[in-house]
Parts: structure tokens; sequence; C-alpha cells
């Protein structure tokens, strides 16, 4: 019995190293979850509203059906906390093999850590077809001479508006000839007209560089080593008109903004703020959610709007340096770019499409928003300037310390010359580092 037994035991043994091997053979060959090894699973993430997520998975759908020896496994998040939950991906070398990256401030941080693969090469063999795209739009994706991101589209901040609030306060805005001095007038009618907000409060990260462009100045320097500008004062009288309107009940303060849980949660979706200053591209979402309250587009203001204004892509698709499936990541951008479908699905929620033969066969068919996206970023496309690019790596740290810093002074806890000094002095030890 006990040599039986041993022998059995063996057996076992030996059977259990076989099944082993065979796994991990398996698992080398790249198998999927289903046990297809003719499968190739990619990671894929973005950021975004739900409807954005959504659009997403159907265009994944798509892909999929396409090209069925491709499965893409999904994460997505909302903007906040996107790019933490990257930073702790990079950190352990597992970055998704598709990503959806920000041009400026992350993909010059992600560049700076050789984190990003170089998609020249797909560009150069026709993997990733990009022929007739300008060569303003792709230069937006390149970094110390290499292209890390396709641009999904093309984008523009604007300045929201709800046409029925302004009405009430006899505003109009529609031609974007309109000044800060207007803004700091209409929003306090609009306001005591309606009993809401006339605006929201301001995103220092997006709106104070545009403040700096339409006076001439930029937030970096050409070289990117220090700050563009070099008087404070610009950065007092940002923060001063937002503290002056916010005392008059004008717009909200922390407070209000810190409780909004999204884009589809937004004041101006509830009807409680007649302005909102954002990206172009987010169209979709607000008009979704505002239901039946007419939301509309125009210029930001400033005296030399046409200076402050320029074009970016909406977003980038990259692919990251350590992925194993690398010209797999590459065939579903070439998808994204090169499928009118895609843009039928998504709208303009990624930006305008880079392809002139895709918008010149969607504008036969275009949603009331889709439209009203396309005609704003025709209106940006004559009225701007070239964007800028020398984002420093440590800018994304920068700006965040300016939303901090904004936020201490909206809460009083710093003067509008208490802040201006300690985002210079900031930005001076970040960037000595």
């Amino acid at each position: 019995m006990m040599k039986k037994f041993l022998i059995f035991s063996l057996m076992a043994l030996v059977l259990a190293s076989v099944l082993a091997a065979c796994s991990n053979s398996d698992q080398a060959s790249g198998e999927d979850s289903d046990g297809d090894s003719d499968v190739t699973t990619l990671r894929m993430t973005w950021w975004g509203s739900q409807s954005r997520h959504d659009q997403t998975q159907e265009i994944i759908k798509a892909f999929e059906e396409e090209n069925p020896d491709i499965k893409i496994e999904s994460e997505f998040t909302g903007f906040d906390g996107y790019f933490e939950k990257m930073a702790a991906q990079a950190s352990g070398n597992n970055l998704p093999d598709i990503m959806q990256q920000n041009f400026g401030e992350y993909l010059n941080q992600y560049a700076d850590k050789e984190l990003l693969a170089d998609l020249t090469p797909f560009v150069e063999d026709g993997s990733i077809d990009v022929e007739g795209v300008s060569d303003t739009i792709m230069e937006s994706g390149k970094k110390n001479g290499k292209l890390l991101g396709i641009p999904t589209g093309t984008n523009a901040l604007t300045a929201f508006y709800n046409k029925d609030m302004l009405d009430e306060a006899g505003v109009d805005v529609s031609d974007g000839q309109w000044t800060w001095e207007d803004y700091e007038e209409y929003t306090t009618a609009i306001s005591e007209a309606t009993g809401e907000y006339g605006a929201r409060l301001m995103e220092p990260k997006n709106l104070f560089e545009y403040y700096l462009r339409e006076q001439g100045k930029t937030l970096f320097n050409e070289d990117g080593t220090a700050l563009g500008y070099e008087d404070d004062q610009l950065l007092v009288d940002y923060f001063e008109r937002n503290l002056e309107l916010e005392e008059k009940g004008a717009i909200p303060n922390y407070d209000t903004i810190q409780q909004i849980k999204g884009v589809e949660d937004e004041l101006i979706v509830r009807g409680e703020a007649a302005f909102d200053f954002r990206w172009s591209n987010q169209a979709t979402a607000l008009d979704s959610a505002a239901g039946d309250k007419p939301i509309g587009m125009t210029l930001l203001p400033g005296e030399n709007n046409s200076q402050g204004m320029y074009l970016k892509p909406a977003m980038l698709w990259s692919i990251s340096e350590n992925s194993e499936h690398k010209e797999e990541a590459a065939r579903f951008i070439d998808f994204f770019v090169n499928n009118i479908e895609v843009y039928k699905i998504g709208g303009s929620d990624r930006g305008v499409p880079i392809k002139e033969e895709i918008r010149s066969e969607l504008s036969a068919d275009l949603s009331e928003t889709d439209q009203k996206v396309f005609d704003y970023i025709e209106l940006v496309t004559e009225n701007s300037s070239p964007i800028d690019s020398n984002f420093p790596p440590e800018s994304s740290e920068i700006l965040a310390e300016l939303t901090k810093i904004d936020e201490l002074v909206m809460y009083g806890e710093l003067s509008a010359e208490e802040g201006a000094e300690q985002f210079r002095s900031t930005v001076e030890r970040i960037m000595s580092r």
C-alpha cells in the first residue's frame, strides 16, 4: 500500500508540474482570459464624463468587431485623480498600453521621464495614417523631436453661457466682443436679475494662462526655465477680480465649487450660473445634462481676446514605452483617427476631427451640439494666435500650486499681493531643484 501511495504521489507531482508548465507557456504566448491564444489584450485608459465613458465603450466595441484579434480592457475615471492614478502605475512600471494624454504640462512631464513611445515609426510606415493632417496639429503631439501623442481632435477654451439668464439681464455676448470690465458688469447684473450666480469661479490653471496671453505675456518663458511675465500685478489683478465678484455674490466660493461632482453637475447645467469657462469639447456633456436650457458658446473676454485664444488638441492618444503590444495599440489609434463611425458615436466630445475628409463628411449631418462646436472652432481658427508649448516638466506641479494659492486667496488666508508673491517664490523653488 505504501509503495502504491508513493507512486500515486509521484504521478500527481509530475502532472502538476506539466500543468504549471503549460500554464506558464500559455501566459508567455499572450493568451487572454478566455483562453484564446490568437487574441492580444490591451489595457486602455482615459478620463472624462459619463457620456464620454459610454461613447468610448461603443467605439471599443466597433474596433474589436473590426479587429477580432484584439481585446481592450478599459480603465477610466474623472479628470480629478486621473494623473495621480497614472503616476502610481508609472512607478510600478505598469502603465496601460494605450492612454489618453494631455497636451502641455502632463505630456512634457511624461516625455521628460521617457514613459511614452515614439509614434514616428508607425506614422512613417502607415500603421497610423495621418495623411492630410496639418503640421501644426501634429506638432502639438511632439516633444524633444519625438511624436509622443496623436491628437484626438481640435479644442479651444470657450465661454459657455445660459442664453435665458443673459436675456433676463439684458446681456448679449454672442459676437465675442467683450472686455474683462464687461465681464464684471455682466456677471453682477445677471446675479442681481436672476438671484443666481453670474458665473462659475474660474479655474486658474487654464484661465490665468489665457489672461496672460491676452495681454501679450506667457505663463513660462521661451525655454521653460522660469515664469514668462515679470510684473506680479498681473496675478494680483486676476485674484482681485475674483475676490470682488465673490464678495458681491456674483460668483461662488470654493465651498460651492468643491461640491460639484462632475461636468453633469456643473452650476450652468443646474441653471445656477450663467457663465462657465471651459474647453469646447465639453459641450456634449453640458448640453446633454442641461436638457432644455439653451447653452451658447463665445470667445473669452478681453480687449485682445484674439491674441489670448488658441487652438489645442482636445487630448492625445499615447502608447506607453513599456507596452509589449505597440503595433496593436497603434492599430487602435489609426482606427480612431480614420474611421468616421468613431466621430458619429462620439461627436465632438474629443474635439473636432483632425482629418479634413472626416470633417467634411460629418458636416452634412451634424447634431445641433456638434454643429455649434464646429462653428465655434472655425471662429477661434479665425480669431486666435499660436499655442504656447514651452511647459517645463515641473509645470503640472506648478499649476497645482497655483490652484492651492488661488484657494488660499479666495478664503482670505492670503492677500492678492501675498498670493502673487508666494506663487513666484514657489515656482523659483520648484524650478531650481
